[in-house]
């Protein structure tokens, strides 16, 4: 059974961080019936969703990926670059005890989940405005007892490392190569994103199928040509918050 931490959207979002879009007006009913739905996508794929009540005062919250990093053995607390976004971690924090010992990026330590990519025992981790040196240095070490690899990798021009490269099947990740070194994954097949769709590398992996927006229909092709079992959700609201799939939701088996 795979568990997906979400969360309500907050009537706030319009206020949300933004690093590398210009602000648009967010229609905050419209954004949380997407993220119903994307919900509802979720469940279809067999995860079992867990809703953390709205948080009001909190414009970013929804994007609940970016408050732990989650595997077997232990739950990582984040300290998100944001520091509007720090407060996001505590109900998370407590969401994740039924499942999860703790442990914990402290100042001056700045970590996003969102930076952090995991292809089975390695770790690769974002170097942004979000994620810092040292808060790589403290996932690390927390993770090296369970023997995971934590790599660091530069990226430019984009939020998280995983608005630039996500894993789309088992053997293969779906990438923008102006924004990443492509070299870093050596060995993995590698999708291209369209030119036009500089934004369409964010895929969320669910077993054998993608969640992925309906905003690039030129990447989702791609996809589709590759044999890729795609299914479609309208995430266009979320987005002018510089969210993507996988930043909605916290999923790991139970």
């Amino acid at each position: 059974m795979l568990i997906a931490i979400t969360r309500e959207v907050s009537p706030a979002i319009a206020d949300c961080e933004l690093t590398h879009l210009e602000r648009e007006p967010i229609d905050p009913a419209r954004a949380a019936a997407q993220h119903h739905e994307y919900e509802r996508c979720l469940e279809q794929l067999g995860c079992r969703v867990q809703r953390l009540p709205v948080e009001p005062t909190l414009p970013d919250s929804v994007f609940v990926e970016d408050a732990a990093v989650v595997v077997e053995e232990l739950a990582v607390i984040t300290r998100p670059g944001a520091v509007s976004r720090r407060p996001e971690v505590v109900s998370v924090a407590q969401a994740l005890k039924a499942y999860r010992p703790h442990g914990f990026i402290e100042s001056p330590g700045t970590l996003d989940g969102g930076d952090v990519l995991r292809l089975g025992k390695t770790l690769f981790v974002g170097l942004t405005q979000r994620t810092n040196p040292e808060g790589i240095r403290q996932l690390a070490a927390l993770l090296a007892p369970f023997g995971y690899e934590v790599r660091a990798v530069p990226i430019a021009d984009c939020l998280h490392l995983k608005t630039a490269v996500t894993q789309v099947t088992a053997d293969t990740l779906l990438i923008n190569q102006a924004w990443i070194d492509a070299s870093v994954f050596a060995g993995w097949k590698l999708i291209d994103v369209d030119a036009a769709e500089p934004f369409a590398a964010n895929a969320l992996q669910v077993g054998d199928t993608v969640i992925y927006p309906t905003s690039f229909p030129a990447t989702r092709a791609k996809l589709e040509h590759h044999k890729i079992n795609v299914l479609p959700v309208d995430a266009s609201e979320l987005g002018k918050a510089e969210g993507g799939v996988t930043c909605c939701s916290l999923i790991f088996p139970a």
